[in-house]
């Protein structure tokens, strides 16, 4: 259920975006306002992470999903009133729910995962989680082009009133399931780290002591600046690929659509794969250093390919870059929850989820004006540049596994030091 609330979250991020020509011209507005109904999913998430944030640490799963299930339902049905040419204030806030919508949603993976999951299965299990949302996303970059098509005034709104209705009708078909279904923890806790944390809860719970703590830790202060440098690249690339590839392939626009489509998937696997592989390894600095470096040579690769005329090169290479900088984002939240345990999973993937918006507030204002102003080649080298300096950043970054070492203990906290927020409901 999670999956699919998630998925509608992040499909619903990139409609405007993959269809910024359209959108632009049937609303009259500029491509920077199209932008923005990316972005806004960021800025809400920057300014409201830390009320979102103490919810879930405070009230627990159930609470915080049901309200993210709640704001996708009613944004979607803002919507439906905005198709007409002077409605883009409506479609803005409409979005702007659904963006706010995502801060219950997207650090939920972690929690999810450590709450249900073992310790040889928590890993796999968080990018589980973070596979719905990029499973909607692909769903955002696929579905509008194919259902949005550049027409007359009368067809454009047909189109966006078709495409309004089919998100408002998903998005209250899951928050029905899961106002009815959604259960909030296993009966019994499925490791010995998830036994310490209702020990630690029943000791008193502090989510300020937490942030304090995570935000003077300097390992996990270097892993949220380089969570946020590749995450906000994979905005910037996600947001602006329209307007990067369309002028290299005019005629191309549902195909640039199916680029996306790949980039995400890519991710997904790679998502997938990476979790598996630090369940099956426990060799999480190695693992996350070398996706990094990988992403950073793969965003090279596609800068270097975009302009040779061959979409097929095109979408290999979006494949790579996607399955490495994609999948990243999974790999990163069990990092942190390794570096710094006992600290609830919330938190700190609330931490690096802002930094992720951070970053992709200023990587695509900046990017898009490099690209407008100088050129796209310039655009992507700079983005690439800033993921080669991540791959150092990360590098710096000491590997305690304090959660492994918890799943071989089942000694419960001793001292004042190891009270955290961390809850199981």
């Amino acid at each position: 259920m999670f999956i699919l609330l998630s998925a509608s979250n992040g499909a619903q991020w990139i409609i405007y975006s993959v269809i910024a020509q359209i959108v632009a011209d049937f609303y009259n507005v500029s491509f920077s306002a199209v932008d923005w109904t990316s972005m806004i999913y960021m800025a809400t998430y920057i300014v409201l992470f830390i009320p979102a944030a103490y919810l879930l640490d405070r009230y627990g799963l159930r609470m915080s999903i049901l309200m993210g299930a709640t704001g996708n339902a009613v944004g979607a049905w803002i919507r439906m009133f905005s198709a007409y040419p002077g409605g883009f204030w409506i479609t803005f806030i409409g979005q702007t729910i659904v963006g706010a919508s995502q801060m219950f949603t997207l650090g939920i993976p972690p929690r999810l995962a450590a709450v249900w999951f073992g310790p040889d299965e928590v890993s796999t299990a968080c990018a589980a989680g973070v596979f719905g949302n990029q499973l909607g996303i692909a769903v955002g970059f696929l579905v509008p082009p194919m259902l949005v098509s550049n027409g007359t005034v009368d067809e454009v709104a047909s189109d966006l009133s078709t495409l309004f209705l089919c998100s408002a009708a998903v998005n209250t078909a899951i928050l029905t399931v899961t106002l009815f279904f959604f259960s909030a923890r296993p009966s019994t806790p499925p490791s010995l780290a998830q036994i310490t944390a209702q020990e630690v809860k029943a000791l008193g719970p502090n989510f300020w002591r937490t942030l304090v703590n995570l935000i003077t830790n300097i390992d996990f202060v270097l892993l949220f600046i380089t969570y946020g440098l590749n995450t906000g690249v994979f905005y910037a690339v996600s947001t602006l690929l329209a307007q990067m590839v369309l002028p290299y392939y005019p005629s191309e626009s549902v195909a640039i659509g199916q680029i996306g489509v790949v980039i995400v998937v890519a991710g997904m696997l790679g998502s997938v794969l990476g979790g598996f592989l630090l369940d099956k390894f426990k060799r999480f600095k190695l693992i996350i250093l070398l996706d990094y470096l990988l992403s950073a040579l793969g965003m090279l690769a596609f800068t270097l390919t975009l302009d040779l005329g061959s979409l097929f090169i095109v979408f290999a290479i979006a494949f790579i870059l996607g399955f490495f900088m994609t999948g990243y984002l999974a790999l990163g939240f069990e990092f942190a929850a390794e570096i710094t345990f006992p600290a609830a999973e919330g938190t700190t993937s609330g931490l690096l989820n802002c930094s992720a918006q951070i970053f992709g507030i200023a990587l695509t204002i900046a990017m898009g004006s490099v690209m407008h102003g100088v050129s796209t080649f310039a655009c992507n080298i700079s983005m690439t540049v800033a993921l080669l300096i991540g791959t150092g950043l990360t590098a710096l970054i000491r590997e305690d596994q304090k959660r492994q070492q918890a799943h071989k203990s089942n000694r419960p906290p001793t001292s004042a030091t190891q009270l955290t927020t961390l809850t199981c409901d």
